[in-house]
């Protein structure tokens, strides 16, 4: 019974190290949000982790602005991560979580893209509320899971630059929140650390404001921006296979196909103007075995796949990730964890822009994602 109990700790382990496999997923995707702790043992659970992303993507084909050829537009960024978890009856949990749920960010030393962009950057938070209910059966136990988040959007964008320089000349600041809903159902055996979950999340539609400004000063009527985000559904699974070894994976489905456009306007300078996205809906697959070496140390290796979602409008592509990561428990009834992996972003072109010398491409490159967290129960 002890081996097969530190097997079902050591799934909990393994899945937030292989988060890290969808950090650069498709579409805008980054953090998701640490339901999982619900499943936990104690009455009272915290988590808290923190991984660090840094992707490389340089032109390759850049005919408007060749002087961009080489350079890494891709900004570095850190998905923070918490939850606590606490239970009020046996049969009944809830915890608050905290995650950076979609996000994207670029620089540019000369000006790039039709708005003659200088840096364009956005974050999605999401504060999230989830309770499970447990119900236990002759054989394993199922669970009944349901929340709600609040989704809190800021952007900024830095644009406005003549061809070739740095001179920016249009600024936009814009903020929203917005409320969203998710449902779940999961079934486990814990004595052997075996466990089937089903997530849905739903979408959330952004209409933004804020202020415009036209070299450093604003402008009366300020900016606005709409933009349309997935809903999506993932299925994860583990089980143990052998005492102290443990294989766990996860499909996931986001609906990116709805995310046509991010449709700016400032009115004062009668811009309409955007990007252009018209994706694809996105899949990410991930798996891993997991195996603990002793009482203290538990180590696991994983492998994602996510299927890029650009249609020739934009260049999001594919991306694989490897990875490793290493838990260790304290003598205060903690948990350390550590990861590392790399991520191979796979070359993608633009297709759908006329005249053919506005399509760019960006090469093959490589990117790596480094985790730490910490985990405490009582």
């Amino acid at each position: 019974m002890t081996n097969l109990r530190l097997k079902a700790l050591l799934g909990a382990g393994c899945f937030s190290l292989a988060l890290m496999g969808s950090a650069h997923a498709g579409g805008f995707s980054r953090g998701t949000a640490d339901t999982d702790i619900l499943f936990e043992d104690g009455n009272f659970n915290m988590r808290t982790s923190v991984t660090y992303v840094a992707p490389t993507r340089k032109y390759s084909v850049n005919q408007l602005n060749p002087y961009l050829v080489g350079e890494n537009y891709a900004d570095a960024y850190a998905i923070p991560s918490a939850a606590v978890k606490f239970k009020l009856t046996d049969n009944l949990s809830c915890a608050g979580t905290l995650t950076e749920s979609y996000g994207g960010s670029a620089t540019w030393p000369l000006s790039s893209g039709t708005l003659g962009k200088l840096n364009e950057d956005f974050t999605m938070y999401e504060y999230g509320a989830t309770c499970a209910v447990k119900f236990d059966l002759s054989k394993g136990r199922i669970w009944l899971l349901g929340g709600v988040y609040n989704e809190v959007t800021n952007y900024a964008l830095v644009a406005g630059a003549p061809l070739g320089t740095n001179i920016s000349v249009l600024g936009i600041k814009l903020h929203d929140s917005n409320f969203g809903w998710r449902a779940g159902i999961a079934y486990d055996i814990p004595e052997i650390a075996f466990r089937t979950q089903l997530m849905y999340r739903s979408g959330v539609d952004i209409d933004a404001s804020g202020t415009g400004s036209r070299l450093g000063v604003n402008l009366p009527s300020g900016a606005t921006g709409q933009a349309n985000f997935p809903q999506s559904v993932e299925f994860k699974a583990q089980s143990g296979i052998a005492p102290g070894w443990l294989a766990y994976g996860s499909v996931k489905w986001t609906n990116w196909s709805v995310t046509k456009q991010l449709v700016l306007n400032v009115p004062d300078l009668a811009l309409v103007s955007g990007n252009q996205y018209y994706w694809r809906d996105g899949w990410t697959v991930t798996g891993g075995i997991g195996h603990k070496f002793n009482d203290q140390f538990s180590g696991t290796v994983f492998a994602s796949y996510d299927r890029g979602v650009s249609t020739g409008w934009d260049l999001t592509g594919d991306s694989y990730t490897i990875g490793t990561g290493l838990s260790m428990k304290d003598k205060l009834g903690g948990e350390l964890r550590l990861g590392v992996a790399a991520v191979y972003l796979a070359s993608v072109s633009e297709t759908q822009y006329t005249p053919s010398f506005l399509n760019r491409t960006v090469q093959g490159d490589w990117g790596y994602a480094l985790s730490g967290g910490y985990s405490i129960k009582w």
